[in-house]
């Protein structure tokens, strides 16, 4: 399998971290730490899978943005009361959390949590798109480092 995503090159890098953005649980690190191994280039390389996990992250973004109210209502049971405070609380100090969207296990969670509560498209861009792309950017330089 790792041969075949790696003769796919960039495409492969851009797909897999999209996947990886999503509920699908796939890891998409290993596979730029190859290619750049392998003498990719690594301001392309970065770009693609930061920007295919951004791509990924706003997938779930919409989930939570479109599905919000099947998810607070049905699946949750959170009363009108009990959202407001979690919205007046997210407003506050939550949004900055998207920083850390980069992040195993609680990434996916804070991305629908942002489309749930209805966070702009431009800060939710802006921050998760930060994050991801410093995320790919010290995993190559790491491993440039390591190369040189």
């Amino acid at each position: 399998m790792e041969e075949l995503l790696v003769s796919h090159g960039y495409p492969a890098l851009f797909l897999l971290s999209f996947l990886a953005a999503t509920v699908v649980p796939l890891g998409s690190e290993w596979l730029l730490v190859v290619l750049l191994l392998r003498g990719f280039d690594p301001a392309l390389s970065v770009s693609l899978a930061a920007l295919g996990n951004t791509l990924g992250a706003m997938t779930t973004y919409a989930v939570g943005l479109w599905g919000g109210p099947f998810l607070i209502g049905r699946l949750l049971r959170i009363d009108q009361a009990t959202r407001r405070r979690a919205e007046g609380f997210y407003a506050r100090y939550g949004r900055w959390s998207l920083l850390l969207s980069w992040l195993p296990v609680v990434g996916d969670p804070l991305c629908l949590v942002g489309g749930v509560l209805r966070v702009g498209l431009v800060p939710f861009v802006l921050l998760v798109g930060s994050g991801k792309l410093l995320r790919y950017l010290a995993v190559a330089l790491l491993v440039l480092a390591g190369g040189a």
